[in-house]
């Protein structure tokens, strides 16, 4: 960026600057998000189950769970079916994550 002396005028191309690497970043965690999605779907498919949206579909850990029981060929034993509470939400999506790190040999970062 070149500097033109005017500090409003800098400011101003500065933000512009910003925004639209906000605005690319914005567009790629899309992309990427909707890639997911369709991978995740093609996998759930198998056992007759689907993604929406992965914030909400993913959150009680049930699909979670359906999707790592197809990738890893493995059934979980100790699965809360109707997850109503927050607690047993979290045990699902922990049992899965400790699944992937212990079982699988699978390094959870920046979760």
């Amino acid at each position: 960026m070149q500097q033109t002396g005017d500090p409003a005028w800098d400011e101003e191309e500065e933000m512009t600057t910003t925004e639209r690497e906000l605005a690319d970043d914005a567009q790629w965690k899309l992309i990427q998000k909707n890639t997911f999605t369709r991978w995740a779907n093609e996998h759930l498919k198998t056992v007759n189950k689907q993604l929406a949206d992965l914030e909400s579909d993913f959150s009680d850990g049930l699909r979670l769970v359906s999707l790592i029981e197809v990738l890893s060929g493995k059934k979980f034993k100790h699965v809360n079916k109707r997850p109503n509470f927050r607690t047993q939400k979290l045990e699902n999506v922990t049992m899965v994550l400790k699944f992937l790190e212990d079982d699988e040999g699978i390094r959870i970062v920046n979760i």
